[in-house]
């Protein structure tokens, strides 16, 4: 699964890890993503999403319908 929200379009971000004498490793800071089912009744079906947290409250705020509107809107297929 990759880790990209299908509602808020976020991806990981990397940056260094650094130790107590400041050296510096390379590391990944990845998002709470989780793999949702939601109800759509404008479809009639259940849809599957990869949603990180804030993208599980963006659905909460705007609605499950308006969110799939606007990511078919986008192009991409559920």
């Amino acid at each position: 699964m990759s880790r990209v929200c299908m509602v808020t379009g976020a991806v990981p971000g990397f940056g260094h890890s650094i130790s107590h004498s400041h050296r510096r490793n390379k590391r990944r800071f990845d998002l709470n993503i989780q793999s949702k089912r939601y109800w759509v009744p404008s479809l009639g079906r259940s849809v599957t999403l990869t949603v990180s947290a804030r993208g599980i409250k963006t659905i909460d705020q705007r609605g499950i319908d308006a969110v799939v509107r606007a990511i078919r809107a986008r192009g991409v297929r559920l």
